[in-house]
């Protein structure tokens, strides 16, 4: 490791700095936890949350690193793999550390306070039967809400990686996911879904991570492939994927979560949460059927990968709108979503020779800033109590994609100064797997 400036040693307390004085600077005294009796906590809607937390931690360990790991080298499967799983168990940490206090405890339009570090306060049925509860979730417990909006914390960052898989250290990726989720991810979470953040108070809607997870991620993911480099060899030879039946079992994984995703998202077992349900459905079908139809006009031929990638691509669109409108407005969204996602896996990578290794951009991010947008269109307010504004969601996307550009490009520079961003020439041939982990698929 490279030793440590002084400019670079206060980069890297920066998230402390940062959550120290937000309370500072809040505008309002810092709230303490509500506490309510365990009468007021609803069985029906824990139940779901619980579930809802289980189904979205399904969607990265083991759907997400199913999915990346099936479409790159058999050389690199297991570090690929160990990525996400890499990521579920830092990120863990961090979320209870500070993470959860930066995005959803009230502090400053820009940043929650600290007052929640370690999930300090919160309490488990002590002083006379009462218990903690999230101004977001009232009527489960505050653990709950914390554990589903751990899996969120999660698997964004996890997005990110296929970006630049087949060529990261796994040092740089460990200390990248660290500095990212605190200072991208806990922020961006904070301006949105806080009622107190100032997009939220805005107007900006996303019902379950259009801009914060998919947007937030895809932006990430195509500076990061950029600041990393081409794979060896990207463009003068082939680079199939080694199993494909591993990514569509993946994808499948990715599906089935995604009503914990979005239909958890509603925090209770209600109508608009089985509206969610819905709506996810209708538009992962027609986000395959849509990318499925323009390969098969453009190509001939219908493939595997473009199928399982358009559900994908449709799932991302309709996850911002998806507490906002009706099933028709689901299809739409998915089909526009899957053909502007083949259109930016295909064509636009093609003509900017960006080496996205799996494509988070042209599916996260066009998708993420499709669903967005078209939220603002299709939005029914008898179903989220809203009305959608174009000019409002684009002023969120446009935000977002400053943000997570300018600060991600920051957080990469410093992780190259630091130890590195990818692994030598040498150790890119023999494979991440051996080179990194020691390890090899038989």
């Amino acid at each position: 490791m490279k030793p440590l400036s002084a400019a670079l040693r206060r980069f890297l307390l920066l998230p402390s700095l940062l959550t120290a004085i937000a309370p500072a600077c809040a505008q309002e005294p810092l709230a303490r936890p509500t506490l309510v009796a365990a009468s007021a906590i609803s069985a029906g809607d824990t139940a779901w949350m619980m579930i809802s937390s289980a189904l979205v931690l399904l969607m990265t360990i083991p759907g997400l690193a199913l999915f990346y790991t099936g479409m790159v080298r058999k050389k690199n499967a297991l570090g690929t793999m160990a990525q996400s799983f890499a990521a579920a168990c830092l990120v863990s940490v961090l979320w209870v550390l500070i993470g959860y206090s930066i995005a959803f405890t009230p502090g400053t339009p820009w940043l929650g306070g600290a007052g929640r570090a370690m999930l300090d306060g919160m309490e488990f049925l002590k002083d006379g039967g009462k218990l903690t509860v999230h101004h977001l979730a009232p009527t489960v417990p505050e653990s709950v809400f914390v554990m589903f909006q751990l899996t969120f914390a999660i698997i964004t960052p996890a997005l990110i990686t296929g970006a630049f898989a087949e060529r990261m250290k796994f040092s740089a990726l460990i200390l990248f996911i660290a500095i990212w989720s605190l200072l991208v991810y806990a922020p961006v979470a904070h301006w949105v879904w806080e009622p107190g953040g100032w997009l939220a108070a805005k107007g900006v809607l996303d019902f379950a991570g259009g801009t914060v997870v998919h947007i937030n991620a895809g932006i990430s993911g195509l500076v990061a492939a950029i600041a990393v480099g081409p794979r060896a060899g990207f463009g003068r030879e082939p680079m199939p994927p080694h199993n494909l039946v591993l990514t569509v079992v993946g994808a499948s994984l990715l599906w089935v979560g995604w009503f914990g995703f979005n239909a958890g998202s509603a925090a209770a077992a209600d109508g608009r949460a089985g509206m969610a349900m819905l709506v996810t459905q209708l538009a992962a079908a027609a986000g395959a059927l849509a990318w499925m139809a323009g390969e098969w006009i453009r190509r001939g031929k219908p493939s595997v990968l473009g199928l399982v990638s358009g559900a994908v691509a449709g799932l991302v669109a309709i996850t911002p709108a998806s507490g906002f409108v009706a099933p028709g407005g689901a299809l739409a969204i998915g089909a526009v979503a899957g053909l502007a996602c083949y259109w930016g896996a295909t064509s636009l990578k093609s003509m900017l020779g960006y080496d996205d290794s799996l494509d988070v951009f042209g599916v996260h991010a066009i998708a993420g800033i499709a669903g967005a947008l078209l939220t603002g269109v299709f939005a029914v307010k008898e179903i989220g109590g809203v009305s959608g504004s174009l000019a409002t969601q684009g002023f969120g996307v446009v935000v977002t994609v400053a943000y997570s550009a300018i600060m991600t490009a920051l957080i990469l520079g410093l992780v190259h100064a630091v130890v590195g961003l990818r692994v030598t020439p040498e150790q890119e041939q023999d494979g991440l797997d051996l080179q990194q982990h020691g390890e090899h698929v038989a």
